[in-house]
């Protein structure tokens, strides 16, 4: 541990200069907590650059919430054209985001003055560096408020109120102000400046402590002459000179000086572990800013991921907070903004294609809304979403249910002829698959027709048998496009269950129903 004070270099690159010796003062003060001096430490450029970039990369999106709950997205809305296409006149979107995340994660505050017009529409933001922004707290008795002060060059100041500007504000230990990460991180970040100041010198000087030890037979007759003749010899060695031939007069010898290791000071261990904890103060992955020290294939990925949900996705609520709570009205709720990160976690082209095709084929997904996440036009017919059972569009289906209406009755006096029901045939081994469709497709017919023929039923007597007519009449359509059978195979079971219906329906309707799955069965594996 040094005990005295630092001095100042006397360019004394002797093995007792206390260029080497000497204590390191700190690189980064209370002052340079002001300033952008933290971005010359690499590892906390590379973690701002990384944020920024994520975040004025994120699409803002503007939606409308309807009384069902569903959302559409719209982009005739003021505050999209604010945010995502000018948001002044000399800033595209991407640039305007990306200063006031870099303000954001540097100072904790980030600044904007409202431009509206003479109707009160919002036509533009300014942004304002914080070093030029004081807030002047107003107290009442009955409320606190504040107002910003501007430190505007050559020019008084500017003085905003509330309502003028846009305050987006990190981790706040008052409400008003956020802490400034850098006032914060500051002896870490110093710390990391002194070892890149250290590296520097080390490496300017040939990774030498000393270009040697020179010896004079006698003695300089004095000192000034010492010293002349040292400047004279490290002018002439050192620097692009560095390696020539030097010619050495009064008897004078050259020596090889003392060389120190890097890793004997654990140099390069100190700096690593700089840039880990300078990672670790704004939450970025390691390998995200070119530290790939425990960085593997299968937890890079992962990695990411969780860069995405647990530091980017609160930075972007904290965005959308702000422009919700300046912006948009407190009392319609059905008017939200947001930025997406479905593009960030979109995964690779395996994962992308399980993912639709589970999305689809689970019918929450339709093909239109998959070809759209790729970036593809839409094709017509594809809005509708699938049903898992046999893949027809869900209105369609729905179409299908009720074309099943009640019918008419059987004239009077008509005893129906009731054949035993037959037994299914069986298909060979290979046609396994097959069996199952077919046996998947008549349990949903069988259970549409008995839903059908029980409406029938509920009629008055006199009405039934029309209406149990009227019901097969439209149900042999429903049974020849779900089987695949002929329309003659359909009409003529449907006769057939018109007499069967009368007998069994009302006073056996489980062994009426089991007889419609089993005819349906055998009439989708003949068909």
């Amino acid at each position: 541990m040094f005990l005295c004070s630092p001095k100042a270099d006397n360019g004394d690159r002797s093995p007792y200069g206390n260029f080497w010796f000497g204590p390191t003062p700190s690189r980064f003060g209370a002052a340079d907590a002001r300033g952008d001096k933290a971005l010359q430490l690499t590892a906390v450029y590379a973690c701002v650059r990384v944020i920024a970039d994520a975040v004025s990369s994120a699409p803002f999106k503007v939606y409308k919430t309807a009384p069902d709950g569903s959302r559409k997205e719209i982009k005739t809305h003021w505050l999209y054209r604010l945010i995502a296409s000018r948001p002044n006149d000399f800033q595209n979107p991407m640039e305007f985001r990306e200063m006031m995340t870099g303000h954001l994660e540097l100072r904790g505050n980030a600044f904007a003055q409202i431009i509206a017009n003479g109707k009160g529409e919002v036509t533009a933001l300014l942004p304002i560096h914080p070093d030029m922004v004081t807030v002047e707290v107003l107290r009442s008795d009955t409320d606190m408020n504040w107002r910003y002060r501007i430190k505007l060059a050559n020019a008084d100041d500017l003085v905003l109120a509330r309502t003028d500007m846009l305050h987006i504000k990190g981790m706040s230990g008052n409400g008003i102000m956020g802490y400034s990460p850098i006032q914060l991180a500051a002896k870490a970040i110093g710390s990391g400046l002194a070892a890149q100041d250290y590296g520097l010198r080390f490496f300017e000087n040939d990774a030498s402590p000393t270009g040697g030890v020179l010896e004079h037979p006698t003695n300089f007759k004095d000192k000034e002459t010492r010293d002349r003749w040292r400047e004279a010899w490290q002018e002439q060695q050192g620097g692009r000179n560095k390696g020539k031939i030097a010619v050495l007069e009064y008897g004078m010898k050259y020596s090889p000086g003392i060389t120190v290791k890097n890793t004997d000071a654990q140099f390069l261990e100190s700096r690593q572990y700089t840039r880990s904890e300078i990672a670790t103060m704004w939450g970025v992955p390691p390998h995200m800013i070119g530290d790939l020290s425990k960085a593997t294939f299968s937890n890079i990925e992962q990695q990411s991921i969780d860069f995405v949900n647990n530091a980017l996705e609160p930075r972007l609520n904290r965005w959308a907070s702000a422009l919700a709570y300046n912006f948009l009205d407190p009392d319609d709720l059905t008017i939200s903004c947001e930025f997406s990160t479905t593009a960030l976690l979109r995964g690779d082209a395996a994962a992308r294609s399980t993912y639709y095709n589970n999305g689809t084929l689970g019918g929450w997904l339709t093909r239109n809304e998959a070809r759209a996440a790729e970036g593809l036009n839409r094709i017509e017919g594809l809005d509708e979403p699938l049903r898992p059972l046999n893949m027809i569009a869900d209105t369609a289906a729905e179409e299908e249910d009720q074309e099943i209406e009640a019918t008419t009755a059987l004239p009077p006096n008509v005893t129906p002829n009731v054949p035993p029901a037959p037994a299914p045939a069986q298909p060979d081994k290979g046609d396994a698959r097959l069996l199952a469709l077919s046996v998947a497709a008549s349990e949903r017919v069988a259970r549409k027709e008995v839903e059908a023929v029980a409406k029938a039923l509920k009629f008055p007597n006199d009405q039934q048998g029309a209406q149990l007519i009227a019901v097969y009449e439209r149900h042999a359509a429903f049974v020849s496009a779900a089987l695949s059978v002929s329309m003659a195979s359909a009409q003529a079971y449907c006769a057939e269950q018109i007499e069967l219906a009368q007998v069994f329906a009302v006073d056996s309707p489980e062994e009426f129903s089991d007889i419609v799955r089993s005819k349906l069965e055998r009439l989708a594996i003949q068909g």
